[in-house]
């Protein structure tokens, strides 16, 4: 039974009620959007660890899915360069349709498992990617020929989704079910499906680079200062780990081209003679 289009009966009269009630509904279903990440928690896991193995070894993690699984997948990697200072290319999203799909919905993409195969196969994976196919469903062709195309080049696979027994379960090799059960608006997986996507892939992306050494304690140590906002972090960031001033960190920044990492080394070594 496909629970992402089951009816909810919580919601089975939504359109009579107040605004009130609406939101209070909508809350009480995104609570159960953490509450089942929070039962995958082992699983996602196993991915982290996965995903990790593949940063280290030169691989990349590549998120590939259709309509808001997709878009999430592209937020979720689209926004690792900024705040982890990887290259673009050491965690890719794919969506079914490209990038066009992310302002305009082409929900008939997910029917072709063909182009999911061809837009995988023109990343040229191999055995030291990491691969997650986003369906929450789990039964999208476009993510499960991409999948098994994956396992064919000998890349270790993911599937998050949430139905339990779907296709993507039979042939991912982690399979991160989050039950989030029927949604608010009968088959809308914008909705809690998708909240739970957003914190599984956050997680999976999050863990996997501060185990690459990526964050000094809780702070972004090879954060990218793109814009003024972003320096004053920079600044924060040195003058938090150092003795040093923010004028000091300022002018300790620029002369480091605004590496924070190298920054807090040179600090160091200084300190040290």
């Amino acid at each position: 039974m496909n629970k992402t289009e089951m009816r909810n009966s919580s919601s089975m009269h939504i359109d009579k009620m107040s605004t009130a009630d609406m939101l209070c509904v909508i809350q009480e279903a995104n609570f159960r959007a953490v509450e089942a990440v929070n039962e995958q928690l082992k699983s996602i896991g196993e991915a982290v660890d996965a995903a990790a193995t593949a940063v280290q070894k030169g691989g990349r993690i590549i998120y590939i899915g259709c309509g808001t699984s997709g878009r999430l997948g592209v937020l979720d990697a689209s926004e690792c360069p900024p705040t982890f200072g990887v290259s673009p290319d050491t965690v890719v999203g794919i969506i079914a349709g490209g990038d066009r799909c992310l302002r305009s919905a082409s929900e008939a993409q997910e029917d072709s498992g063909a182009a999911g195969v061809a837009d995988l196969s023109a990343l040229n994976p191999s055995e030291k990617d990491f691969v997650v196919g986003i369906s929450a469903a789990g039964s999208a062709a476009y993510v499960l020929e991409a999948i098994n195309y994956a396992k064919n080049c000998g890349c270790v696979t993911a599937g998050v989704t949430s139905n339990e027994d779907c296709p993507l379960a039979d042939v991912a090799d982690i399979v991160i079910c989050t039950d989030t059960g029927p949604e608010i608006i009968t088959g809308s997986t914008r909705m809690k499906a998708g909240t739970a996507q957003k914190l599984v892939l956050n997680m999976i992306s999050t863990c996997a680079m501060i185990k690459q050494g990526y964050v000094y304690e809780n702070l972004m140590i090879n954060l990218k200062p793109t814009n003024i906002k972003l320096k004053k972090r920079c600044i924060g960031i040195v003058t938090e780990i150092t003795n040093l001033s923010g004028e000091e960190a300022e002018r300790a920044l620029i002369n480091c081209n605004w590496d924070v990492r190298r920054t807090v080394e040179k600090h160091r070594i200084n300190e040290a003679k």
